[in-house]
């Protein structure tokens, strides 16, 4: 919900403001497959990264028929990105008549008031039939600050002085930190600060962010879709069908906290890092160049570092607020059909769907780092329209002239593409003495392509963006069967075994074949057994595999930093790798954020994954005899998803434990440090992990009441 607190996340995919995804089995929503009616979707986009998801709001409601969930390992059946299960979106074939509902919702507190509007028509004859519609959707905030448990960074918090820290060095007054000490101003505002007017910087200083977020983020969104069937003739149809959705969202984060100096941990190549403050400054208190002994390029300039890092946190540019754009267009057209091979009906269809996602983001709030260098500089070279900038003066200091040469309206777009077709051929090949066994086959050409173009000017405070752009082409075949195996035997009401299998070709890299079996067993009609075992494949998404190189900003203590309670004054291997890796004794910061720097991976290998599945069904007939329901049941099922070679990111907290504590080249060398001890980046380059596990049962009863004066229940 708040794009500029923690940074963008390390798979690529942006901060995805204003999206909704859904995943199944906790392995994230780029495991999940969604699709609208058995085909692909375009995954969306937020103008912030390049995600592997396809976001429902760009769906609208009122075109819902149902939803279909297969909550299994299903790549055999529908390719990549199913390793967790499938969500199938199916959407109105047909209706007569008019549609229309209105809806309002609001929370207690009196705020995040929703209003959803929809209506369709349907039209049918003979041969054709026709479903328009519009829907309208408006969703308001809740705002962090209205709710007690989100008012600090942890729930529970009074002040930043107590309840765990998580509260920002970037104070509205200022944190200087260097060979000087650590200070902040006195007493604020000070338009003409000297050394005199500061003191020591204490926790009760840090800035409380938690306030100025979004709990739920507004949205606004317009959509219409339209869906049409044409009988060609008695066995052949033609359907198509179209969407559009304007998706108007935002989402804020508290005022831009300005890091800069050799320390701030900016990353990326940020020329915060190398920014002097010189002593011609007019608002520069010490009387001398804070010195980052290092040219705009990061090489040395032959000066000596002598402070670590000044943090401003910038409450005269306002919130920073992203607003969001995003445009979604999908297509489908779809020939189908069925003819007889003897007493066997067989069908077959072809389709082919584009899609087209296209975001905007305009973010208030951040400055420009080359103009902060120049208003920072030598007052000689900051000539108009330059202003020299106030640092040092405390909230209320930087004045709108100052404000209006440094700050900048940033723009950024992304945009997603899929061509998508698709042919299918399935039917009854032969009778066996408990019925016919059934075939499919099928063939998907896929194209997918992706951008994301942050603004040129993207010399920010803000996180560090790089643009990004990438696609993939991937030719599929699959076949299915069905074989009955016995019927109405003794404790075999019904056996059955059905299978899969599925082979992947991806331009980028990479081929898979995936299997899936099935066995169903009923041994008496109100009982059914059930097996499964899978395995699944997933390629690289764009994000993954192209997203430019960004910063995330991880809530991780250094265990390097020489405070109370730390592993370096606890643990004495902690301590003598820390000093060995070159980190002064005298490093001691408070538990924060660590910029963790992160970019796509061209040579990241397909993900592969096996399900197994066990469940049961119980339907009796005596509850739908007696009158006690007009359908009863209840389901059980076991699964166990390994995926190995899952991409995913390394977390920070366990480099730095593999490192310090555990002494672990491989991790060391992922952390750089400064001469002073500070974390300066934690390489965070996606890679190939080794595996992730999930196992767990579903249980779910169903109930329906017979008939009553009121309906059914």
């Amino acid at each position: 919900n708040a794009s500029g607190n923690l940074g963008n996340p390390p798979d690529g995919g942006g901060v995805g403001a204003g999206s909704a995804e859904i995943e199944l089995r906790y392995l994230g929503a780029k495991r999940t497959l969604v699709l609208v009616d058995g085909l692909r979707f375009v995954n969306g986009t937020s103008a912030s990264g390049i995600p592997a998801t396809v976001d429902l709001n760009t769906i609208p409601a009122n075109m819902i028929e149902r939803i279909e969930v297969l909550q299994s390992g299903a790549s055999p059946l529908y390719g990549s990105d199913a390793s967790a299960g499938v969500v199938n979106i199916i959407t109105k074939q047909d209706q007569q008549g008019l549609l229309a509902s209105a809806q309002f919702g609001t929370f207690r507190q009196g705020d995040g008031h929703t209003q959803d509007y929809q209506i369709s028509y349907g039209l049918k004859s003979d041969r054709v039939s026709l479903v328009v519609g519009a829907s309208y959707v408006k969703q308001e905030a809740v705002r962090s600050a209205n709710r007690s448990i989100s008012q600090f960074p942890n729930p529970g918090q009074t002040a930043c002085s107590n309840g765990g820290g998580g509260c920002s060095s970037a104070a509205v007054n200022g944190r200087f930190l260097g060979d000087f000490g650590n200070l902040t101003i006195s007493n604020p505002p000070n338009t003409s600060p000297t050394l005199a007017d500061l003191r020591p910087f204490t926790t009760a200083d840090r800035f409380n962010f938690a306030p100025f977020q979004y709990i739920l983020t507004p949205s606004e969104r317009y959509g219409a879709f339209i869906s049409a069937k044409y009988e060609i003739a008695n066995n052949v149809n033609f359907r198509v069908k179209a969407l559009y959705n304007r998706r108007n969202s935002q989402n804020q984060a508290a005022f831009e906290p300005l890091f800069l100096g050799p320390d701030a941990g900016n990353g990326a190549g940020s020329l915060f890092d190398t920014i002097s403050i010189d002593a011609t400054n007019p608002f520069n208190p010490f009387g001398f160049t804070l010195q980052s002994g290092v040219n705009p390029d990061g090489t040395p300039n032959g000066q000596t570092q002598n402070y670590s890092f000044i943090a401003r946190r910038l409450v005269e540019a306002g919130q920073r607020t992203f607003t969001q754009r995003v445009d979604t267009l999908s297509a489908t057209a779809t020939l189908d059909g069925s003819f007889h091979i003897g007493n066997h009906q067989w069908f077959w269809d072809a389709s082919a769907v584009i899609g087209y996602n296209d975001a905007k983001q305009t973010f208030t709030g951040n400055v420009n780092a080359a103009r902060v260098q120049q208003a920072l500089g030598p007052v000689a070279a900051c000539t108009a329209p330059c202003v020299p900038l106030n640092l040092f003066g405390g909230a209320g200091t930087i004045t709108p002239d100052q404000l209006a040469f440094i700050g900048f309206t940033e723009r950024d777009r992304s945009s997603q593409s899929m061509q998508d077709f698709t042919a299918n051929l399935s039917g009854e090949l032969l009778d066996l003495p408990a019925g016919p066994v059934s075939v499919a086959i099928g063939y998907e050409h896929r194209i997918q392509n992706a951008s994301f173009d942050p603004d040129p000017i993207v010399l920010g405070a803000d996180i560090p963006a790089a643009p990004a752009r990438g696609g993939y082409n991937s030719d599929e075949i699959y076949g299915e069967i069905r074989v009955p195996l016995l019927k109405e035997t003794p404790f075999f009401y019904s056996l059955e075994a059905t299978g899969a299998v599925r082979h992947s070709n991806y331009s980028i890299g990479g081929s898979a074949t995936t299997y899936t079996g099935t066995g169903l067993w009923k041994p008496v009609a109100d009982v059914l057994l059930r097996a499964s075992y899978a395995t699944g494949f997933r390629a690289p998404s764009i994000g993954e595999l192209f997203g430019g190189r960004t910063r995330f900003d991880s809530p991780t203590a250094d265990p390097c930093s020489n405070i109370a309670g730390s592993p370096y004054q606890t643990n004495p291997v902690v301590a003598a790798n820390c000093l060995a890796a070159g980190v002064p004794a005298t490093y001691a910061e408070d538990p924060g954020q660590l910029p963790v720097i992160t970019q796509g991976n061209i040579n990241l290998r397909p993900e592969k994954s096996r399900s197994l599945l066990f469940g049961g069904v119980y339907a009796p007939a005596w509850a739908r005899n007696s009158g006690f329901a007009s359908a009863f049941s209840i389901e059980a099922n076991y699964y166990d998803i390994r995926v190995n070679n899952a991409i995913g990111a390394v977390d920070a907290a366990l480099v730095l434990d593999n490192c310090y504590l555990r002494d672990d080249a491989a991790s060391c060398s992922q952390v750089v440090r400064t001469a002073r001890g500070f974390v300066s980046q934690i390489n965070g380059t996606l890679p190939n992990l080794d595996s992730i596990r999930t196992s767990g049962v579903d249980v779910v009863v169903n109930y329906r009441s017979p008939a009553t004066p009121v309906g059914k229940i």
